[in-house]
């Protein structure tokens, strides 16, 4: 995980004040992928103290408006955000307990950036989640 002057660089980097509550979701997103925001909204009170929930969704927005976060939301969940930015990598979702993986593209650099039909547009990103059981869902025994 990076370290805290880790973090500054990045914040710097992108054109950001470093400020302690952009710091510590940094850390939160870092260290917890995938989390969704009212865990990001914990991990941050546990480092920072009391901090509001719309300090942390300006924080979220200006990270993710920066490059240095991502916002994902699979198909019947809530948004989540990941630090792993700048790369065309998809998600694997448990159907039962919502447990979120990376996947990276199967061929190449970005093969899902290929249409069968773009309709004129310039596609920058595709989006794929393949859904299926976790280890731990898909070992653990029927009810």
């Amino acid at each position: 995980m990076p370290t805290t002057t880790d973090f500054e660089r990045m914040l710097r980097d992108a054109a950001l004040r470093v400020t302690r509550p952009r710091l510590a979701v940094l850390s939160a997103v870092h260290g917890h992928p995938h989390a969704d925001t009212d865990s990001i909204i914990g991990a941050v009170r546990d480092h920072l103290g009391e901090v509001s929930h719309q300090a942390v969704y300006d924080v979220l927005r200006a990270l993710t408006g920066a490059g240095l976060l991502r916002r994902i939301q699979p198909p019947g969940s809530v948004a989540r955000y990941e630090a792993r930015v700048g790369d065309n990598h998809h998600h694997v979702v448990c159907r039962s307990c919502g447990a979120i993986a990376d996947v990276d593209c199967a061929v190449g650099s970005a093969p899902c950036l290929t249409a069968s039909d773009a309709h004129g547009f310039v596609i920058d990103e595709a989006e794929v989640v393949y859904r299926g059981l976790c280890p731990d869902c898909s070992t653990a025994p029927s009810s």
